[in-house]
């Protein structure tokens, strides 16, 4: 199975994957990191199941479908998480890139 159909869910999971290991990065440096604790614990996860979920399409993985909507519920489970503190630019952003891989990594079940 050629990875080209799944570059759209490929490109959002790498973006992802970048705003929540930068945003984890930005909580750390805010005042109140102890109210930011299970963000970033989030983000983490998010992060490496994006990263997983881009390893499963590009080598064509057996399993992709299921780890992309694995993949889903973690980065939906982000956004929820990071629109708590959306008046942080950082979090905003990475809310934003978890919805759009939420919403790829879901269509992947309806390829």
């Amino acid at each position: 199975m050629s990875h080209q159909k799944y570059q759209s869910c490929i490109a959002a999971c790498s973006a992802c994957a970048v705003e929540c290991y930068h945003c984890a990065s930005a909580c750390l440096d805010e005042q109140d990191v102890k109210m930011l604790a299970r963000c970033i614990k989030l983000e983490h996860d998010c992060g490496a199941i994006c990263h997983l979920a881009v390893q499963a399409m590009a080598g064509g993985s057996e399993f992709a479908d299921q780890i992309c909507k694995l993949c889903a519920e973690i980065c939906t489970a982000c956004a929820v998480e990071c629109e708590k503190h959306s008046h942080m630019e950082h979090c905003k952003k990475c809310a934003e890139a978890c919805r759009k891989c939420a919403a790829e990594c879901s269509n992947m079940g309806k390829m």
